[in-house]
């Protein structure tokens, strides 16, 4: 089963990230706890890591957290090695796109082979342009 992370307004939909597998974004969630919070999970990041990634929602407010965090994730990331692909599919969209991780930053995708925390930023600067919450399906 696959998460989708998307912004509506009433019924339609703005935009959405199609993220991969729940254990996809769970791979990126203990990286970003084992790397950078020394394994304390939400000691740093606690929008991003703590949330659950069941059924609900990032709100408003909680989108100008993420945008922070996600953020100082980004930067930290970019000047880290890179990690091989945890999913079949990753390496198979990574080959079709010519994908060669220069950096941890790099080696996480979304569905499309695009990054998938520069996918999230936008999703959040998104959210918080329309003042609306991310969805988590």
């Amino acid at each position: 089963m696959g998460l989708y992370l998307c912004i509506f307004d009433g019924d339609e939909e703005i935009d959405g990230l199609e993220v991969g597998s729940y254990a996809d974004y769970n791979n990126l969630r203990d990286y970003v706890v084992r790397e950078f919070e020394e394994g304390q999970a939400g000691s740093r990041f606690p929008t991003f890591v703590m949330h659950s990634d069941s059924d609900g929602e990032w709100s408003v407010a909680e989108c100008y957290e993420l945008r922070e965090e996600l953020s100082a994730i980004v930067e930290a990331m970019k000047g880290c090695p890179p990690v091989g692909f945890s999913s079949e599919w990753q390496r198979a969209v990574a080959k079709s796109v010519g994908l060669v991780p220069q950096n941890a930053f790099e080696s996480f995708i979304d569905v499309d082979g695009e990054f998938l925390l520069e996918r999230l930023q936008e999703l959040v600067e998104k959210a918080i342009t329309k003042q609306l919450p991310i969805l988590f399906q």
